[in-house]
């Protein structure tokens, strides 16, 4: 039987059909909330991937592989001769923050046509000046992949597996490719429920696992704090109006979550020093993310 605090998060997913699989939930101080509606298999957590690849970057910035305002062809020279007029003045921060300006439109459920991917985001023709202009779209993490493979000499899944997943007990986790053999970054990495929540504890401790710290400090702390205008896709919903981060989408509230398809969440509340952890398949996912704060609410 679930705590009683899960109790009524149970009784709405049964009224409204939710279709969670798991939920967990995280609280310093006390012991985990756990219910499973189904067995904890590896789901694809869809754009909940594009924060564990900004964390990659931040780790190969603490390593003094890159830095965010870097020019992104400064790491790709071979690509000027095909680069856009103005993609000279795209740094890894816009890619990030999904501010590049450019007009390519790619996420990793579309089948990859071109022999590569990152040639053809770099050539496509930009629409707005990097930096000044929300589009939330995969190519922009994808090409971050790519810098991290180029500066580490490891895939993006390869360079976090000693360094993520592992100190996670997270243990070879499939991440889809491209056919160059480049994980998408986007998207298309599988966890379980359990998985994703210790990451986002790991987070919500500001990197520290297990008395060791995994992921910088001062870079966990700057996923929610460096902030950018969302308004152009504010008719998708009050959710995601609050601005974008490193990586993740803020809350009016304090909160910031990870926010995969079909209902791929977790929510962190510094304030409350709590997180939410959940996967399901839902379409009306907004339902589902207002019962994890009704949830949130009553911690």
């Amino acid at each position: 039987m679930p705590d009683d605090l899960l109790a009524d998060f149970v009784r709405t997913d049964r009224e409204q059909q939710l279709g969670t699989y798991g939920i967990h939930v995280h609280r310093e101080g006390h012991e985990p909330l756990i219910h499973r509606f189904r067995s904890d298999d590896r789901v694809n957590v869809y754009s909940v991937a594009k924060t564990f690849t900004s964390v990659a970057a931040g780790l190969a910035e603490a390593e003094g592989r890159l830095g965010l305002d870097d020019l992104f062809l400064d790491h790709f020279p071979e690509l000027r001769p095909v680069a856009a007029d103005g993609f000279e003045r795209v740094t890894l921060r816009h890619l990030l923050t999904m501010t590049s300006g450019s007009s390519h439109h790619w996420s990793s459920y579309e089948r990859v046509d071109p022999a590569d991917l990152l040639r053809e985001f770099v050539a496509a023709p930009l629409e707005a000046v990097p930096g000044e202009r929300f589009r939330y779209v995969g190519s922009g993490p994808y090409a971050i992949g790519r810098v991290i493979a180029r500066t580490s000499g490891a895939d993006l899944r390869a360079y976090l597996e000693p360094r993520l997943f592992r100190p996670l007990g997270v243990h070879h986790p499939a991440w889809h490719t491209c056919p160059l053999g480049f994980p998408f970054a986007d998207s298309e990495l599988f966890l379980r429920t359990g998985e994703l929540a210790r990451f986002a504890q790991l987070i919500l401790q500001g990197g520290e696992w297990q008395g060791r710290q995994v992921v910088p400090a001062d870079y966990v702390r700057r996923i929610a704090a460096e902030k950018v205008s969302t308004a152009p896709v504010a008719a998708w919903g009050p959710q995601f109006s609050d601005g974008y981060g490193l990586g993740v989408w803020l809350g009016g509230d304090g909160t910031f979550r990870m926010d995969g398809a079909y209902g791929q969440f977790a929510v962190i509340d510094p304030e409350r020093r709590a997180a939410i952890t959940v996967t399901a398949h839902f379409e009306r996912s907004g339902d589902l993310l207002t019962a994890i704060h009704e949830l949130l609410a009553t911690l």
